[in-house]
């Protein structure tokens, strides 16, 4: 038996009066997922451990069965290993998003949602002024990059900047959790306020501002950590002898990075609702003739949650159920191997709220000959009757993988 997991990021969602109560799981057409849910059986998982941030990572390697007061090292660590840095002891990672600033207001988490291309030409600017052999900047992935300092002390409070857009950033700027960590922050805090100097007249900006764009006119670094120690899936469960992932996020990579997992690099990947998801399921599918265990990322709807836009998390939550789950589930459906397919999100991004939030998420796992369960939907509501109940810890991956 193989196994594929399709996790749309994101993609539950709260009830909404402008649905009926209903919320965008329910309102959207998923005839894939709910075939799935019918045929298969469903229940809910707790992906955000007591006392952690409702963060992807935090989800993501909560979905993989990893013990996360354990192994837990922030989302910067992971994206070190996700664009090939290689922490040292004592190397501190943050994730470093490029935003833009308006006046003293926090606009947005991704500048727009600046390209690469663009954004490479600030990052290296920001490391020719204000890099050292202690401070580097790295490249990484539209709007998410990367900030290293050696010898910092991960002992402080970073507020995600998706999680307060259009908030005043001053009162958000780095704190000292303890003593020994004031230094960290009075340099973490430097380096903000000196990138929006370096960014404001930076002629990329001024063209953005002329096209009628965001400027990305500032850096907000958060999640820090040092190198984690996480076991290769393969060792936690030995069935996966050979796995992959498949995303368009350096976070995940990251993750799989550490996890054991070959990285497949697709072409039109972008981490948006225009990503291609043809060529993510042709490497899916493709990786599973070869291999036991496929991570299959969509971010799309997240992002979309993150937007406040709920036509558009519509269309991201009906694109993965048509482009993703229906065509894995037809091409497998005919293989002589069976696949076990479940499907979940990794934590609601509710339009509403346009941040991550902590509560369970519905999973479906579906493989030949499996006995169903009541539940004829995917989606919030209807997988509270699973026979799965609510998961949490490593169960989920420990029920999927013992197929």
């Amino acid at each position: 038996m193989k196994h594929i997991i399709i996790l749309g990021d994101g993609m539950a969602d709260w009830t909404s009066e402008r649905y009926g109560g209903k919320t965008l799981l329910q309102h959207s057409d998923t005839p894939y997922m709910d075939q799935l849910a019918r045929m298969g059986r469903t229940g809910r998982l707790i992906t955000v451990a007591p006392g952690f941030h409702p963060g992807s990572e935090v989800a993501n390697m909560s979905v993989m069965g990893y013990n996360l007061p354990k192994v837990y090292e922030g989302r910067g660590s992971l994206e070190a290993a996700s664009i090939g840095v290689d922490l040292q002891p004592g190397d501190m990672a943050m994730r470093c998003n490029i935003l833009c600033v308006e006046g003293d207001i926090l606009k947005n988490h991704s500048a727009g949602h600046i390209t690469t291309e663009e954004a490479d030409v600030l990052v290296k600017h920001l490391q020719e002024h204000l890099g050292n052999e202690r401070i580097h900047f790295y490249t990484g992935v539209q709007y998410r990059h990367l900030l290293v300092i050696k010898g910092g002390n991960k002992h402080i409070d970073c507020t995600p900047p998706h999680d307060v857009p259009l908030q005043p950033f001053r009162p958000l700027l780095v704190k000292a959790e303890v003593p020994d960590a004031q230094e960290t922050a009075e340099l973490i805090n430097e380096l903000i306020f000196k990138s929006q100097e370096l960014l404001a007249n930076h002629p990329l900006n001024l063209q953005r501002i002329a096209e009628g764009k965001d400027p990305a006119n500032s850096i907000w670094p958060w999640s820090p950590g040092y190198r984690p120690q996480m076991e290769p899936l393969s060792v936690m469960y030995p069935s996966i002898q050979k796995g992959s992932v498949i995303s368009a996020v350096d976070l995940i990579n990251g993750i799989g990075v550490y996890a054991g997992l070959r990285r497949i690099e697709v072409e039109g990947a972008t981490g948006l609702y225009n990503t291609n998801y043809e060529n993510k399921v042709a490497a899916a599918l493709e990786a599973l003739k070869t291999d036991d265990f496929v991570y299959l990322h969509i971010e799309a709807s997240d992002e979309a949650g993150h937007e406040g836009d709920y036509d558009l998390k519509q269309l991201t939550i009906e694109n993965l159920d048509k482009r993703v789950v229906g065509p894995i589930y037809e091409a497998v459906n005919k293989w002589d191997e069976p696949v076990a397919i479940a499907v979940l999100p990794d934590h609601p991004t509710p339009c509403e709220l346009r941040t991550h939030t902590a509560e369970p998420v519905p999973f479906l796992i579906y493989y030949p000959g499996i006995e169903p369960d009541s539940v004829q939907t995917f989606d919030e509501v209807a997988c509270v009757e699973g026979v799965y109940g609510v998961m949490k810890e490593n169960e989920f991956m420990n029920e999927f993988m013992k197929i």
